[in-house]
C-alpha cells in the first residue's frame, strides 16, 4: 500500500514529528529513495515521504535537537546488515561453485580484482568531473587510470603465469563488498566504470557513508547531552550546596539569635534579679526604716504618754496641793472665823 500523500493532505493530516513519517526521508537517506530505479529497487517506503515535511523538519532542527538521527541509524543499520548477509551468502555460493585454487594464486587474483576496482572508481570519478565541467581535473584522473592499468597488466601476467592456461581462461568472479554485485576478473574498463560509477554502487556508498555520518552525529549529540546533563547536575549540586550552606548559615544565625536571646534573657533575668535584689534591699531598708520609725514613734508616744502622765500627776499633785492648801487656808479662815465667832459669843455672853 502506498504511503505517499500529496503535500496538502500531508500538511493537513500529519506533522513531521508523526510516527508515520519516515525519519530517514527527513534526513535524505532513505534507501527506498536512494536505490530507486536500480536492480535493487526496494519499492515505495512503508512510511510517509513528503518534501514539505522535510523542509519543516530542517527549519525546526535549527532551533532544537529532535534526535531523529537515532531512528535513521536504526533503519540504515538494519538495511546494511541485510546487505552484508547477502554478500556473505554470495561469497559462500561462489566458493562452492568455482574451482579451488591455492592461497598464492588466490592472492594474485585478489590483487587483480583490487586494481580493477581502483580503475573503475577512477573512471567513474573522471566521468563525474567531466559532467561537472572540470575538464582539467578529469584529465588528471585519466592519467592516474593509465598508471593503474599498467599495474593491472603486470598483476594479470603474474596471475596467468601462476596457473594453467585452461584455468586462466575461466572467469573468476568476486562479490563487491559495497553492493553485493558480482565482478569478473577479466571485466573490461567499461564494465568496471559502469559498475563503480553506477547508481546502485554509488547509492550503497552514499548509504554507508550517511550511516557513519549519522553515527558520529548521534555520538556527538549524546556527548553534548551528557555534558549538558553533567553541567546541570553540577549546577544542581552547587545549588544544593548553596542551599545547604544557606540553611546552615540560617541555622547558625538562628542559633546565634537563640543564643543572643538566651543571653538577653539571662541579662534581663540578671537585671531583673538585680532590680529585685535592689527592690528587696530597698524594701528591707524601708521596712527597717519604718520599723525604726515606728519604734521611734512608739518611743516618742510612750515618752509622751509618760510625760503626759507625769504632767497629769504633777498637775494632780499641784491641784491636790492647791486644794489642800486652799482647804488649809479655808480651814484656817474657818477656824479663825469660828474663833472669832466663839470670841464674839463669849463677848456677847459677857
Amino acid at each position: 500500500m502506498c504511503c505517499v500523500l500529496t503535500g496538502d493532505e500531508t500538511r493537513q493530516r500529519v506533522k513531521f514529528t508523526d510516527e508515520r513519517v519516515c525519519k530517514s526521508h527527513l534526513l535524505n537517506c532513505c534507501p527506498h529513495d536512494i536505490l530507486s530505479g536500480t536492480r535493487m529497487d526496494l519499492g515505495e517506503c512503508s512510511k510517509i515521504h513528503d518534501l514539505a515535511l522535510r523542509a519543516d523538519y530542517e527549519i525546526a532542527s535549527k532551533e532544537r535537537d529532535l534526535f531523529f538521527e537515532l531512528d535513521a541509524v536504526d533503519h540504515l543499520e538494519s538495511f546494511i546488515a541485510d546487505c552484508d548477509r547477502r554478500t556473505e551468502l554470495a561469497k559462500k555460493r561462489l566458493a562452492e561453485t568455482q574451482e579451488e585454487i591455492s592461497a598464492e594464486v588466490a592472492a594474485k587474483a585478489e590483487k587483480v580484482h583490487e586494481l580493477n576496482e581502483e580503475i573503475g572508481k577512477l573512471l567513474a570519478k573522471a566521468e563525474q568531473l567531466g559532467a561537472e565541467g572540470n575538464v582539467d581535473e578529469a584529465q588528471t584522473v585519466l592519467q592516474e587510470v593509465e598508471r593503474v592499468r599498467t599495474k593491472k597488466k603486470d598483476a594479470e601476467e603474474e596471475y596467468r603465469n601462476s596457473m594453467p592456461a585452461s584455468s586462466f581462461q575461466q572467469q573468476k568472479l568476486r562479490v563487491c563488498e559495497v553492493c553485493s554485485a558480482y565482478l569478473g576478473l577479466h571485466d573490461n574498463d567499461r564494465r568496471l566504470a559502469d559498475h563503480f560509477g553506477g547508481k546502485l554502487h554509488l547509492g550503497f556508498i552514499q548509504i554507508r557513508e550517511k550511516l557513519e555520518q549519522l553515527k558520529k552525529t548521534v555520538q556527538d549529540k549524546q556527548e553534548r547531552r551528557n555534558q549538558e546533563r553533567l553541567r546541570r547536575r553540577e549546577e544542581r549540586e552547587k545549588e544544593e550546596k548553596m542551599k545547604k550552606r544557606t540553611k546552615s548559615r540560617s541555622r547558625e544565625r538562628k542559633r546565634s539569635r537563640s543564643r543572643e536571646r538566651d543571653r538577653e534573657r539571662r541579662r534581663r533575668r540578671s537585671r531583673s534579679a538585680s532590680r529585685e535584689k535592689r527592690r528587696s534591699r530597698s524594701r528591707s531598708k524601708e521596712r527597717d526604716r519604718r520599723r525604726r520609725h515606728r519604734s521611734r514613734s512608739r518611743s516618742r508616744s510612750r515618752h509622751s504618754r509618760e510625760h503626759s502622765h507625769k504632767s497629769s500627776r504633777d498637775r494632780d499633785r499641784e491641784r491636790d496641793s492647791k486644794h489642800s492648801s486652799s482647804e488649809r487656808r479655808s480651814d484656817g479662815l474657818n477656824g479663825r472665823t469660828e474663833s472669832r465667832r466663839h470670841d464674839d459669843r463669849e463677848a456677847g455672853e459677857i
